[in-house]
C-alpha cells in the first residue's frame, strides 16, 4: 500500500516549528533563500508576497511553502541556486549593541553592524548568532548561515569552551579561584566546573562549558568580585584574532577541529 503523502500545510507548519531539515528534505521557501545567500529571510518573505518568487513554474506567495532542493526556483525571473555553503563568521562585537532582531534603545543591533562591513557577496545571506553577549560585552561573536551550527554551539549537550576575560571589583583570592574551578550553586541550579585564573590584580580568565545568562557575571559576583567589564576571547579553540567591528570567515578546519562541528555532530540531529 502506498504511503499517504503529507499534505502541504502540514509540512510547512512541521518546518515553521523546527531545525532546519535533513539533506534533501523539503525546507520552507523563505528560508532556503536566505541561507543559500540569494535574499536574507525579511527580504525573502516580501518578494515572496509580492509575486516575484516562481518555484517548479508557477507563482509562489506563502513564505512557508515547502521547497525541495531539487525544484527551479526564479526570483524576478532569474533561476537561483538553492544549495547552500556552510558559512561561519568571527565577528569582534563592540559595547553598547545587542544581540537581538531590533534594539528598542535606538542604538543597534550586532546585526546591523555585521552587515555594514560585509561584502556584498555576503549580503544577502541570513546570518544567525551562534549565541549572546550581552549589550556591555565585548569580544568574539559567531554568525553561520545553517541553523545546526547555531544548535551544535548553543546546546548544552555540546559543552563547547567559551573564554572570558573579565575585570572585576577587588583581587579574588584563591579560594575563590578554587569555588570557581570547582563549581557554585547559583539560583538556577549548580554550575559546572570552571577553569579560573587570575591574570591581574583585578583580572580574571573563565572558561565555561555551558552557557546560562548572565553566568560569568553571576558566579563572579557569587564569590565576592562584582564584573566591572567583560570579554569574550575564544569559542572552541577558535581565539578572537580581527580588531574591534571586524569580521573574518572561519576556515574548514576551524569549524571542524576548532568548533567540533560535523553534520554528524549536532545534539538532536539525525544518528546524533
Amino acid at each position: 500500500m502506498a504511503r499517504k503523502k503529507t499534505p502541504r500545510w502540514l509540512e510547512a507548519a512541521r518546518l515553521r516549528q523546527g531545525a532546519p531539515p535533513p539533506a534533501g528534505r523539503a525546507d520552507w521557501l523563505a528560508r532556503a533563500l536566505g541561507r543559500a545567500g540569494v535574499m536574507p529571510r525579511v527580504e525573502a518573505e516580501r518578494a515572496i508576497r509580492d509575486g516575484r518568487v516562481e518555484v517548479g513554474g508557477r507563482v509562489e506567495r506563502e513564505p512557508f511553502a515547502p521547497v525541495h532542493p531539487e525544484v527551479e526556483v526564479r526570483v524576478d525571473g532569474q533561476v537561483r541556486s538553492l544549495d547552500a555553503p556552510l558559512l561561519v563568521l568571527m565577528f569582534h562585537k563592540p559595547a553598547g549593541v545587542i544581540v537581538a532582531g531590533t534594539d528598542p534603545e535606538g542604538v543597534g543591533t550586532v546585526f546591523d553592524r555585521l552587515r555594514a562591513v560585509l561584502p556584498a557577496e555576503l549580503q544577502g545571506f541570513e546570518w544567525y548568532a551562534i549565541g549572546r553577549l550581552d549589550r556591555d560585552t565585548t569580544g568574539l561573536l559567531l554568525f553561520t548561515n545553517d541553523e545546526q551550527v547555531v544548535q551544535h554551539g548553543t546546546s548544552p549537550e555540546t559543552h563547547l569552551p567559551k573564554r572570558y576575560v573579565a575585570e572585576v571589583a577587588g583581587r579574588p583570592s584563591e579560594e575563590a579561584l578554587r569555588r570557581l574551578r570547582e563549581g557554585l550553586v547559583l539560583d538556577d541550579g549548580p554550575t559546572r566546573p570552571a577553569g579560573a585564573r587570575l591574570l591581574g590584580p583585578e583580572r580574571v580568565e573563565l572558561v565555561l562549558t555551558e552557557g546560562r545568562h548572565h553566568q560569568v557575571k553571576r558566579m563572579l559576583a557569587a564569590v565576592g568580585h562584582p564584573v566591572k567589564a567583560l570579554h569574550r576571547e575564544a569559542v572552541g579553540s577558535v581565539a578572537l584574532d580581527v580588531p574591534l567591528g571586524a569580521w573574518r570567515q572561519l576556515s574548514v578546519p576551524e569549524v571542524s577541529e576548532g568548533l567540533g562541528f560535523s553534520k554528524d555532530s549536532t545534539p538532536g540531529g539525525n544518528g546524533r
